[in-house]
């Protein structure tokens, strides 16, 4: 393999940059965190769990977050555009931000990053034409041109088994579907042990409040059932900024993921329902205590865990504790987190301190959509660092080839994340 060094001398050699590029595009990911489902669970109407199209995309709740600062509540109060049709929000949300403003937010790029990558004319002053082509596409077809159009091999689930519309169609008999891998969502079961408790006994499971040895038998059965069900691939649980401890977790699901051989994901910040009257886009983030997660490292060195944390100050501290301990991944740029200017300095510096043994980014898709634009702009930012970072190396000396830059994109957008799924 000739290095890059000596390609770069060569008339019509590309570039680093070009190089690059070309890698990161030809790569497949295995998205390892999205909210994305086959159309099995629903793809119509409002319990339908596959969000996708037009109006799922322009109503994803950024978008509906951003349209109340452009409208405020005091001129479109929050109950007037709820009861609006779904359609009828997406028009709203399009005329305000799209066309009698500049789209220049990530959420808005992201809607006119997606059309345009289907072949569509973003510059529309209405959706009629759009949602017409919309119409015409078979959801189960869709997901395959829209996975070939992001380069995606795999989508791995999130699945809340606590939601009670969710959990009733994997006891329906939900069949398998191979582009799809599942992760069993737990929210509950650590942070309101009464309720979900509760739940769990009215599942069939001998759980008492107190964690008695046989409660947390009955936990880790309950686990161990609803991984086989949905075939998780790990554990995971959003938690808020103040987390610091939980018995169940230490006493019942870690002791279970280490029995089982599957990681443990922790995504630590989101602090939940700041206003309301926003529904999902009502949250927002906080501080966390990296000392909550390097103490479980410690403590547990035969667990693996996936973290993510929502603060931008946390992000320095995190990639340090990774340089400690060899069970923990850090993963992606979360919720406000991911904007290309957040982007690029938390890949930046874990670069700078982890190398390649990281997972740069996650799409966090909700509408399936999302996936076109979300890895479009994430290669985009990633070729940028890695160019910035080989371009030193060529400078010091290094014998850079192309067979070196096609490893990394792997381990990147593939690899790390399979390996640390493995143990």
């Amino acid at each position: 393999m000739p290095h890059i060094t000596r390609l770069l001398t060569e008339s019509g050699s590309p570039t680093v940059a070009d190089l690059v590029t070309r890698v990161l595009v030809a790569q497949p990911i295995i998205d390892m965190h999205t909210h994305l489902y086959p159309p099995g669970f629903g793809h119509t109407g409002p319990d339908g769990l596959m969000l996708w199209g037009l109006d799922d995309l322009v109503t994803y709740h950024y978008l509906v977050a951003e349209v109340f600062r452009a409208v405020p509540a005091t001129k479109l109060p929050y109950a007037q555009f709820w009861a609006m049709s779904k359609a009828e929000q997406a028009d709203h949300i399009w005329k305000q931000l799209f066309v009698e403003r500049t789209p220049l937010s990530e959420a808005c790029r992201g809607v006119i990053t997606t059309l345009s990558k289907l072949g569509l004319d973003p510059g529309v002053k209405s959706l009629a034409s759009h949602r017409q082509w919309f119409r015409e596409q078979n959801p189960n077809d869709y997901i395959d041109h829209v996975m070939a159009l992001a380069n995606v091999k795999s989508i791995t689930m999130t699945n809340a088994v606590f939601d009670d519309n969710e959990r009733a169609c994997w006891l329906a008999g939900i069949a398998p579907d191979p582009r799809f891998k599942g992760v069993l969502r737990i929210d509950p079961l650590l942070l309101d042990w009464p309720t979900a408790g509760k739940k769990l006994s009215a599942w069939g499971y001998n759980v008492e409040e107190a964690l008695t040895e046989k409660t947390i038998r009955e936990v880790k059965r309950f686990l161990n059932e609803w991984c086989d069900r949905v075939q998780a691939i790990y554990c995971a649980v959003s938690l808020p900024p103040e987390f610091r401890e939980s018995p169940i977790l230490e006493m019942a699901v870690l002791p279970f993921c280490e029995e089982r051989n599957i990681p443990f994901a922790m995504m630590i910040g989101s602090r939940r329902g700041v206003n309301p009257e926003l529904r999902d886009a009502a949250d927002t983030g906080g501080l966390a205590d990296i000392r909550a997660v390097t103490s479980l490292c410690q403590r547990f060195p035969n667990n693996r865990f996936f973290v993510t944390l929502l603060a931008r100050e946390n992000q320095h501290e995190l990639a340090v504790a990774a340089r400690k301990f060899g069970n923990l991944m850090p993963f992606g740029c979360w919720w406000f987190l991911n904007n290309p200017s957040l982007i690029d300095e938390i890949t930046r510096m874990r670069i700078e301190l982890l190398g390649t043994t990281v997972i740069p980014q996650h799409s966090d898709a909700r509408v399936l959509d999302q996936l076109i634009y979300k890895w479009d702009h994430s290669r985009t930012i990633l070729g940028r660092v890695l160019t910035e970072k080989y371009q030193d190396l060529l400078a010091a000396g290094w014998p850079l080839t192309k067979a070196e830059i096609e490893r990394d994109a792997r381990q990147f957008l593939q690899d790390n994340f399979l390996i640390f799924l493995g143990g």
